[in-house]
């Protein structure tokens, strides 16, 4: 199975909401960081693409029609190039409310620590260095800056990706512009929403880590 749709959107962007919707649609399974944390094998796939190995996106993404939020969305060039048949959806949100909502969740200290300090897991620390430190130069937790990468990334998906192959979605807009994108009938239900800041912070921290 080739990826149909390719997230771009960073992680807090409503990613979790996004792969509920997408599998309710029909394009599931969604790969998603949660998807990632709880097997070392899909981990140890990141770290070595973080190392500079030439990556196998068939093989990573195999049995999966879709994939949102980190660590895909930072190599959604590659994946666009690969895969170029499928639609590139970029979710976004308000820079100010993204900024935050990442510093109390995926880029606070607490959390970081836990994949960053002295004696953890290889794999873990290479690829969260990846995707937290080399995505944001080492300043994720400088306001100014991370919101300028913010802005930058989805200005470069917005500039390279064609108009007819992209939809720049905020989940806040609902089931309308992401049916009309994918071509598919509205659902009767409320369009999913998943993993909020609070519910986040609520959970235990193992369970956190699956659910960026």
């Amino acid at each position: 199975m080739a990826l149909k749709l390719i997230g771009a959107g960073f992680g807090r962007t409503g990613t979790a909401s996004l792969k509920f919707a997408l599998e309710w649609l029909g394009f599931g399974p969604c790969y998603h960081m949660m998807e990632v944390m709880p097997n070392p094998r899909n981990v140890a796939y990141w770290a070595r693409i973080a190392r500079g190995e030439q990556p196998d996106w068939d093989r990573i993404f195999e049995g999966y029609a879709s994939t949102v939020d980190f660590p895909a969305c930072s190599y959604w060039r590659e994946l666009a190039a690969h895969f170029p048949e499928a639609k590139v959806i970029l979710s976004m949100r308000d820079p100010d409310r993204w900024f935050e909502s990442a510093q109390r969740t995926i880029f606070s200290k607490a959390h970081l620590d836990q994949f960053l300090g002295d004696g953890c897991d290889p794999d873990l620390r290479d690829m969260v260095a990846r995707l937290f430190i080399t995505t944001f130069d080492g300043h994720g937790r400088d306001r100014d800056h991370a919101i300028a990468v913010y802005n930058r990334h989805n200005e470069e998906v917005m500039r390279t990706i064609p108009v007819d192959r992209l939809l720049a979605f905020n989940p806040e807009q609902g089931w309308a512009p992401l049916c009309a994108f994918l071509g598919v009938s509205m659902p009767d239900e409320p369009f999913p929403i998943r993993n909020t800041t609070e519910e986040w912070i609520a959970r235990p921290p193992v369970s956190r880590n699956a659910v960026p």
